[in-house]
């Protein structure tokens, strides 16, 4: 008698028992992945906690490991009978919670929180780990859960909790990551737990045909035994019968076999069977889930399978269909289907009529179907990394253990000249016979064996024989077992690099114009010659020499013939130098060069050569030069020290020559004017001034000649220097012309005397009408008119109680932007005037061009009114001529009563000058006029 067949609940138990197998056979790997993510979290946090803390947890990870392994191990060994007590599966769950809240925990015992790089490198270790893990057990639900909660949920918590804007973010992707791995490993546990109930359903259905099988041949043995005794006939027939059920049973068997291995083989496969009835257009079709997202359900080919095809693949799948139709190819085709996710799946579809009517026409085709997804983006891959291996501009070649050339791209060739079956299966050797390259390639089989890279320059030699730098880099690739299965090579040619940097090394120390050293070698060689001469007792001496007037060359003829003016004088220098510690070119038209041990008269006759070749015509194109230059020299150790006191001293004594008048040389003396570094103090510190409020404003009044009465005043700029005293607008006007301060000078200057004039018309104790003295460069600005009426409603002032003094330079500037400036003061009421009128040019066009309204007689033609005839016939016709054209007129230095009454005589307007006032502060300003106004209201009492 044979046994029962299994009922239900003993398939339910060998389902529970062939899970607990595969979880404690895969129960090994997962493991000793932990303890590796372990050992490199330990890494990782070594520098960043206590070693303790550190080894305790390691430790901790290893005796879990030690543990479970030997569980594992006696389980194998354990019967089937034991394998299903309870306590197995209880200890497999228990210690796989310990091993994911270990890893989960990593964060919250050992990971410092304030250490972004540990803490994303412990994370990404741990997350990797416990994905890995993870994927593993998810064919068994609840030993997932029990590994990837634990592991997931300490650090989840923890980056929720953690102050930092970023780290809910972060958990919430941890969040989302986890809530993907739940969906994933049910999805893994449902196929598996489909597929092991069909095997035990497999199983169980072999086991009752075997049954059926051993019952047929009992009954037969029964009926054979009943029988016996019956006549010979049928026991021939009895034993024939027997012999033909067992081929039947055989055959059932095998066939059943045939079956399991036939499906098994499509499970593996991942092919989709598919059967297509052309008459109802149904499609029967396995693994819809796997390869379009769709449940397991009859589909027709219009509505179901043909609108989910590419459209730009549908013509070539119909093509395809209409071939094998016709029977000219076999139906294979490859094409891209819409997946019920949305996104598209590449699919290879094989299939072949199996059924045709009297007409030829299909009937029926069956075929199959599988997703090559992943074979089509590999392919994809491989064929872009071969176009990147061909296309770079590197040479890139692929060896095997034994360094033989297995490959080598047309950058190999190009670069070496070798072609590629030339190379190919050769071992790799160096072509240069340089012995330093032989000796590098003999230190790189050690370097790659322990460190699997190396890199460096070494000097290669192509077929031609020509030599050139190479930068070759060499790493190993290695298998999984650690062992060495090629070296790729890249290596770039670094001739052009090489140029470059010699051409850079030569800029960096030569002129690239003149070809001469530039300021940082002349530096070096200087500071050397110094050095040298100082220890030898040596003398030196440094020639400055300056182009004279080459900034109107440039200006005249342009950069490009300036240019060419610089590279001959450059050669003529060079040849007039030869011997020279060094020449060198400091900037546009300044050359310095340095002699050792010539006395004082042979610089002279040297400066002096060098002025006249320097003075010979130069030819640039179609224009002949004739040029001059300044020399400056000094002399070390005599006069200077050091080479910044010899650069300093010959540049002023270049200065020297060049205020002489240029065209000469200067040796350097201890009484050289330092007019320049003087200005240059003086110029910083008047750029401190005019930001602290340094400057201050005095008020020189004009008298009215017809009244006699003080109703307007000009406004002169103080400087109240800290160490200087008091100084005159001389001293440091023309330096603010020269650096641009002029701008920020005459805005404070006018803002001020707007403020001081709208005060008085305001307070008392009368208005005064205040002129300002203007610059030419801001009168040339754009907007300046624009500042003025600025300025005028900040102070509140009315504008016939400003009047501006220009220059007749000035207006003699054919420029818009100034007609446009004066046009839009004189809308603003703003009065015009000529200052020092008849010391400039001799043109008047501007008076009728151009809203002036007074001319201010310059006090050089006043202070010798009555010693120089001329000059009363000047001002008697500047007069008559300002009075003709409706003008009124203003006497400067104004100092004696002959001359008030001789201006008097002649109908001058306004007088001002140190006989009426000197220029006054505000305050004294004000209490004269308060006088005046007093004086004026007393007369007019004593009136009857």
């Amino acid at each position: 008698m044979t046994a029962r067949p299994p009922d239900i609940d003993s398939a339910a138990a060998r389902q529970q028992l062939r899970q607990l197998d595969l979880l404690f056979e895969y129960s090994r790997l997962p493991q000793w992945l932990v303890m590796l993510a372990a050992g490199v979290v330990t890494l990782l946090v070594w520098d960043h906690v206590a070693s303790s803390a550190a080894l305790s947890w390691l430790l901790l990870i290893c005796l879990l490991t030690l543990l479970r392994t030997r569980l594992a191990r006696q389980y194998r060994r354990s019967p089937p009978e034991q394998r299903q007590r309870p306590h197995w599966a209880a200890l497999f769950y228990l210690g796989n919670g310990i091993s994911g809240l270990a890893m989960g925990s990593v964060h919250l015992l050992l990971v410092p929180v304030d250490t972004f790089n540990v803490q994303a490198g412990a994370y990404a270790v741990t997350t990797g780990v416990a994905l890995c893990v993870s994927i593993i057990y998810a064919h068994r639900f609840s030993a997932f859960l029990t590994f990837a909660l634990p592991s997931w949920l300490p650090p989840t918590l923890f980056l929720w909790m953690q102050p930092d804007p970023s780290s809910p973010y972060w958990a919430l992707m941890s969040i989302t990551l986890f809530s993907c791995m739940l969906l994933a490993a049910a999805f893994i546990n449902r196929s598996a737990k489909r597929s092991l109930q069909g095997e035990i359903r497999n199983e169980a259905l072999l086991y009752r045909l075997d049954e059926a099988r051993q019952q047929a041949e009992a009954l037969n043995i029964q009926l054979t035994g009943e029988i016996e005794h019956r006549r010979q006939a049928e026991q021939q027939l009895r034993n024939s019968h027997e012999a033909l059920e067992h081929r039947v049973a055989q055959r059932t068997q095998e066939l059943q076999q045939t079956q399991a291995r036939l499906s098994m083989a499509l499970e593996a496969s991942a092919l989709g069977l598919w059967d297509w009835d052309l008459r109802t257009d149904e499609v029967h079709h396995s693994h819809l889930q796997e390869i379009f997202g769709l449940p397991d359900t009859p589909l027709t080919m219009r509505g179901g399978l043909r609108p989910r095809v590419h459209p730009e693949d549908t013509q070539r799948v119909r093509s395809a269909l209409i071939q094998h139709f016709q029977q000219t190819t076999p139906y294979c085709v490859e094409y891209r289907v819409r997946h019920r996710d949305g996104h598209w799946v590449w699919v290879e579809d094989n299939g072949r009529a199996i059924e045709r009517d009297s007409a030829g026409r299909v009937l029926r085709m069956i075929g199959t179907r599988r997703d090559i997804t992943e074979r089509r983006h590999r392919h994809e891959q491989e064929r872009l990394a071969a176009t990147v291996f061909e296309a770079t501009s590197d040479g890139i070649f692929i060896l095997d253990p034994e360094r033989r050339i297995l490959a080598v791209n047309q950058a190999f060739s190009v670069i070496t000249g070798y072609p590629a079956r030339d190379v190919i299966g050769r071992v790799l050797t160096s072509a240069s016979t340089d012995p330093d390259t032989q000796a590098t390639y003999a230190r790189m089989g050690t370097a790659l064996r322990h460190h699997d890279r190396w890199e460096g320059e070494v000097l290669e030699q192509r077929r031609s024989g020509e030599r050139y730098p190479q930068w070759l880099q060499l790493t190993v690739v290695r298998n999984p077992a650690g062992e060495i299965t090629h070296i790729v090579g890249f290596f770039a040619d670094r001739t052009i690099n090489h140029r470059a940097e010699e051409q850079l090394r030569y800029l960096t120390d030569y002129d690239s114009l003149t070809q001469l050293a530039n300021r940082s070698l002349f530096s070096r060689k200087l500071a050397e010659a110094t050095s040298q001469a100082r220890a030898r007792g040596n003398e030196l001496a440094l020639l400055h020499i300056d182009l004279d007037r080459f900034k109107n060359i440039n200006e005249t003829l342009g950069h490009v013939q300036a240019d060419a003016l610089l590279r001959q004088v450059a050669e003529r220098l060079a040849a007039q130098l030869p011997q020279a510690v060094v020449l060198a070119r400091l900037s546009a038209d300044e050359f310095v060069a340095v002699k050792q041990n010539l006395p004082r008269h042979a610089l002279a006759q040297l400066a002096t050569r060098l002025l006249q070749v320097l003075g010979e015509p130069i030819r640039i194109g179609d224009n002949e030069l004739i040029i001059s230059a300044s020399i400056g020299i000094s002399l070390f150790p005599r006069e200077a020290t050091n080479s910044l006191q010899l650069i300093n001293q010959a540049n002023q004594a270049m200065q020297h020559a060049k205020n002489l008048g240029g065209n000469g040389f200067q040796f350097h003396s201890a009484d050289l004017p330092t007019r320049s570094a003087d200005r240059l103090h003086l110029e910083h510190e008047l750029r401190r001034a005019i930001a602290d409020g340094q400057l201050q404003i005095h008020y020189q009044p004009k008298q009215q000649l017809a009244s006699n009465r003080i109703d307007s005043a000009e406004a002169l700029v103080r400087w109240q220097h800290p160490t200087r005293g008091a100084m005159l607008p001389g001293d440091f006007i023309s330096i603010a012309e020269e650096t641009g301060l002029i701008l920020p000078l005459g805005d404070q200057v006018l803002r001020r005397a707007c403020a001081q004039a709208s005060q008085w018309l305001r307070e008392g104790p009368q208005a005064v009408r205040v002129a300002v003295n203007l610059s030419g460069q801001q009168l040339r600005q754009p907007q300046f008119a624009a500042a003025v009426e600025r300025i005028l409603d900040e102070t509140g002032l009315p504008g016939h109680l400003l009047e501006l003094e220009l220059t007749e330079s000035m207006l003699l500037e054919h420029s818009e932007g100034v007609a446009d400036n004066l046009a839009a003061l004189r809308q603003l009421g703003v009065e015009l005037s000529v200052d020092d009128f008849g010391t400039g040019y001799s043109s008047l066009a501007y008076l009728k061009r151009f809203p002036i309204r007074c001319l201010k007689i310059d006090r050089a033609f006043i202070c010798e009114l009555h010693e120089q005839p001329g000059d009363i016939a000047i001002v008697r016709a500047i007069i008559a001529m300002a009075h003709s054209m409706n003008l009124r007129v203003v006497a400067e230095g104004v100092e004696h009563d002959s001359q008030l009454a001789f201006l008097r005589s002649l109908g001058c307007d306004e007088v001002q000058g140190f006989l009426i006032s000197r220029p006054l502060p505000a305050a004294d300003f004000a209490r004269l006029m308060a006088l005046q106004v007093s004086a004026a209201s007393a007369s007019s009492r004593a009136l009857p």
